[in-house]
């Protein structure tokens, strides 16, 4: 009886350093937006906060009164970008961007002239 108390000790310290560790992550995915300086073809130059969504380079720019935008990697150098304009709906933007060679912070789309810059 003494050992079935102490395996159910270790489960419940188990689960909630689990559940702390979850915590901690959520924090610091919230807390790792970062202040920065966006630019689209549409909107022109202004303040935003940036975070990174993965590892490939994939990205969220956000801003008070601008669109939402989500610029996701599918591949090195090309990245399909999604808009929330409203708040409650993303919207795909028109073919692939990529990359640009003059500013490694900006994203062009060549069938449209659109531009998105983040640094």
């Amino acid at each position: 009886m003494h050992l079935k108390g102490n395996t159910m000790n270790l489960m419940q310290k188990a689960g909630c350093a689990a559940l702390a560790a979850v915590a901690v992550m959520a924090l610091t995915s919230a807390a790792s937006a970062k202040p920065a300086q966006c630019f689209t073809s549409d909107d022109g130059h202004y303040n935003c906060n940036f975070r990174g969504t993965d590892g490939a380079g994939s990205f969220e720019a956000s801003a008070s009164g601008y669109p939402t935008i989500w610029l996701n990697v599918e591949s090195p150098g090309v990245a399909w970008l999604f808009k929330n304009f409203d708040g409650s709906k993303n919207t795909a933007l028109p073919g692939p961007y990529y990359r640009a060679e003059d500013d490694r912070a900006c994203w062009d789309n060549p069938d449209t002239g659109d531009r998105l810059c983040v640094w």
